[in-house]
């Protein structure tokens, strides 16, 4: 039996990526922050860790606490929707410790046991704004377009030792809490004169268009994991698909 563990499962595409995986016969190791045993149906083969993948004890302990695993699905991070010119260092240092260090750890935490064992999966959830940019989202695309770069070069880094990395590009997702939390690190943190500017992409984002369903991200996960033969990059949701394609 295959074990895979996935970070930020308390909500959104951790949280249907850690089911999608129990429901097929997977042991899962979900780990948050806050450890919260409610969220899941109860079965033997699942673990809830705490992890806060921006604390290097943190990850320290739950990587030795999980014990040998097939796949690490980086999905843990934070939005963040804001003009750049009222953005602290302070917050854009918030979404880099998260979204791309985070990642990075992580990584780095589980490479030996992968490397020794000649086989392993790495899947770095990032996001489709890569692919095309919108605006009020320059510090959170350049933290998630670093770990596609990341992604890439590491994929070929790891190859002499039949360890695959990949890349799952979700869309926009209305059924997550990104939004929300985006929208909290707005809060006083853009000035006056860009809240019309504001405004107006907030009603464009309200407009009905494809979007991405957390269930097409744990199916792309699903597929980066157990497909040897896939991309390394995966387009998960209608516009995410749609953007991949014109890009």
């Amino acid at each position: 039996m295959k074990t895979v563990l996935i970070t930020g499962c308390s909500s959104g595409f951790g949280l249907e990526t850690a089911r999608y995986f129990l429901d097929r016969d997977w042991q899962v190791i979900a780990t948050m922050r806050t450890p919260r045993e409610d969220l899941m149906p109860r079965s033997e083969r699942l673990r809830v860790l705490a992890l806060d993948v921006t604390d290097p004890d943190s990850i320290r302990n739950a990587v030795l606490a999980a014990g040998p695993i097939d796949a690490l699905i980086n999905n843990a991070g934070i939005g963040m929707l804001a003009a750049l010119e009222g953005t602290s260092m302070q917050i854009a240092r918030e979404v880099f410790e998260t979204n791309t260090f985070g990642t990075i750890a992580m990584t780095q935490a589980v490479l030996p046991q992968f490397r020794q064992r000649n086989a392993g999966v790495v899947v770095n959830i990032t996001s489709s704004v890569t692919l095309k940019s919108l605006p009020l989202l320059s510090v959170y695309t350049a933290s998630k377009a670093a770990i596609n770069a990341f992604t890439e070069s590491l994929a070929l880094e790891l190859q002499p030792f039949n360890v695959r990395v990949s890349l799952v590009l979700p869309g926009r997702a209305p059924d997550t809490s990104f939004g929300e939390n985006a929208r909290s690190r707005m809060q006083g943190n853009s000035p006056d004169a860009y809240a019309a500017f504001a405004q107006s992409i907030f009603a464009r984002m309200g407009q009905p268009s494809p979007v991405t369903r957390a269930r097409d991200v744990a199916e792309a996960v699903w597929r980066a994991v157990n497909d040897p033969s896939c991309p390394v990059r995966i387009a998960a949701g209608a516009d995410a698909v749609a953007l991949a394609e014109s890009s």
